[in-house]
């Protein structure tokens, strides 16, 4: 018997695992395999029924000639495998969005051989990244992009435009944007909120804008029953799009903040007593829907409306979709190229919005296309801040109150006292009750101006918490118009 013959199975698969494959693992300890000279990367741990490194690596030793292995061995192998991996350097993997050397940014293209697309300052090629350069995480939401065309002269973005239903040139702009936005790796962007007419193709659109960074196999998702699926749902792909919504319940309001702007969950690890598992997320969303009843101001500031018409010619699925099949790699391109020319371009950045690296993009588009994107995104957060003021009695009644206060003067009075204040302007000479929701101790009251905060600044009325002689006290004050600014009227 030879002495290969004599080796236990373990050895046989560790020995042929590490020749060809890599082994890292990342910041939260997860170990991943990554075939040499691919950047793609996958969980040892994966039990997944398509593409698991477990059987990439029964296929290896098969077609190699080294026989076929029973489940403890490969167990035993990969047990030390993963210990080995334990020692090495830390390396973060990327789903479709990564950055790369030299300020580049990567896109997966989620094609087998790896190819991606880097772009850097001076353009984009399409080359296979260096493994440890760039790391794809794979999984089932990842969809295949087809090779974006070169030297468009930006007519893809046309031809995505006359597609869609776009009510206006605003709308638009705001469309572009947010794509671009999209393809940066490390800047927040808004969750673009697709509005219209019963027909006028949400969801059509909203498939047509995700399957632009994500595919031809990407498509919409109903809202999930809780946090936990749609934690999963995001941490799995990179656009998430969640169709015909009708309602947003402060639980997913918050948690569709937490999406945009990132946050991260732990939970106990499975089969484990004091072992956990941390999920960091910040990702694109997209929502489409009719009305989504009363939206909170936090969200407000994270949201992009778009707003579609009706369209007066209609088309079969079929021939929609053909036509956009055929014009992705088009469109896909013209982005890129776009890309490249907002990144070369310079601008100051805004510095009176919340979220100031997507107007500082908007800016930058503005300066090399002079689509307006700034101008149309101060709009639609105006438009937003009317639909918070419209479903929030308190935000109008502090309005109301606040057209009796001198500009340039303050009122400061307790929370308590603002409270039977605003409610006896409320209930006013009918007694008219309360409403579901109201206030009902000055605690509360102070807590719900907090996130009403911002939207009444917007509105020309400030709010502001304080303490004197010990006693805690709330100032609205209505500063006084500059010569500049006619006065604002509520």
């Amino acid at each position: 018997m030879s002495e290969d013959e004599k080796n236990p199975a373990r050895e046989v698969i560790t020995d042929y695992a590490q020749r060809h494959f890599r082994y890292f693992r990342t910041a939260d300890g997860t170990v991943y395999a990554q075939r040499n000279g691919q950047p793609i990367a996958r969980p040892i741990r994966s039990q997944g029924t398509t593409g698991s490194h477990r059987q990439e690596l029964m296929v290896g030793l098969f077609r190699d000639g080294l026989g076929v292995f029973n489940g403890t061995a490969l167990k035993e192998a990969l047990d030390l495998i993963e210990a080995l991996a334990m020692t090495e350097e830390v390396q973060p993997v990327h789903i479709r969005v990564a950055p790369g050397s030299g300020g580049a940014t990567w896109l997966d293209l989620g094609r087998d051989d790896g190819q991606s697309v880097r772009i850097h300052p001076t353009g984009w090629d399409i080359l296979t990244p260096e493994p440890r350069e760039v790391c794809w995480r794979r999984t089932q939401l990842t969809g295949e992009l087809p090779l974006p065309a070169k030297d468009t002269n930006g007519k893809g973005l046309d031809l995505l435009l006359r597609l869609c239903n776009f009510a206006d040139a605003r709308t638009e702009s705001l469309a572009v944007a947010w794509l671009v936005g999209c393809l940066g790796p490390s800047v927040p962007v808004p969750a673009p909120f697709l509005t219209g007419p019963q027909g006028a193709g949400k969801s059509t659109g909203g498939r047509m804008l995700i399957r632009i960074i994500e595919g031809m196999s990407a498509d919409l998702r109903r809202s999930p029953k809780d946090e936990e699926s749609l934690i999963a749902a995001v941490a799995a792909g990179w656009v998430t799009a969640l169709d015909n919504l009708s309602h947003l319940g402060p639980d997913l309001s918050d948690l569709l903040c937490c999406i945009v702007t990132g946050a991260e969950t732990v939970k106990r690890a499975l089969f484990t007593d004091g072992d956990v598992v941390r999920s960091r997320y910040r990702r694109p969303l997209l929502l489409t829907g009719i009305d989504v009843g009363v939206i909170r101001p936090d969200l407000a500031e994270r949201l992009l409306p778009l707003r579609l018409e009706r369209p007066k010619m209609r088309r079969t699925e079929e021939e929609l979709w053909a036509e956009f099949a055929e014009a992705l790699p088009v469109i896909l391109g013209s982005l890129l190229d776009l890309v490249v020319q907002l990144r070369a371009t310079q601008v100051d950045i805004p510095t009176d919005l919340r979220m100031a690296d997507f107007a500082h993009l908007c800016a930058q588009l503005d300066a090399a296309t002079g689509l307006g994107a700034l101008d149309a995104y101060r709009a639609s957060l105006d438009d937003l801040n009317d639909d918070v003021i419209e479903g929030d009695l308190l935000a109008q009644t502090v309005l109301k109150y606040a057209v009796g206060i001198e500009p340039g003067t303050e009122v400061r009075m307790t929370s308590a006292e603002w409270l039977h204040g605003l409610t006896q302007l409320y209930s006013g000479e009918d007694f008219r009750p309360q409403p579901k929701g109201w206030p009902t101790t000055g605690k509360v009251l102070s807590d719900r101006l907090k996130r009403l905060q911002p939207v009444l600044a917007a509105r020309g009325i400030y709010v502001d918490w304080g303490r004197k002689n010990s006693a805690r006290y709330i100032e609205i004050a209505r500063p006084a118009p500059s010569q500049d600014e006619p006065q604002q009227m509520f």
